[in-house]
């Protein structure tokens, strides 16, 4: 069961109210369902780059994935030829 929405007030500045209303402008949308969107659209980018750089992280400490890598990188190396 989803919870009410909630009220909530934001002192966004004069380039935080000019850039809400560009939004809700080329989207045609309300500086409230502007806000939201933009609220839960930046929560999933943060989720997206948070899962990434843990993986990265996993990867960067994976002796397997560490030396095929190299090995790219190395293989990069030499079909990229002299300079």
């Amino acid at each position: 069961m989803a919870s009410a929405p909630q009220p909530l007030s934001l002192r966004l500045g004069r380039d935080g109210l000019r850039a809400l209303d560009e939004i809700a402008r080329r989207r045609g949308l309300t500086r409230a369902e502007a806000a939201r969107q933009a609220i839960a659209e930046t929560a999933e980018r943060d989720r997206r780059r948070s899962g990434l750089a843990a993986e990265a992280n996993r990867l960067a400490r994976d002796p397997s994935y560490v030396r095929e890598a190299r090995e790219v990188a190395a293989l990069m190396e030499q079909l990229r030829g002299p300079r």
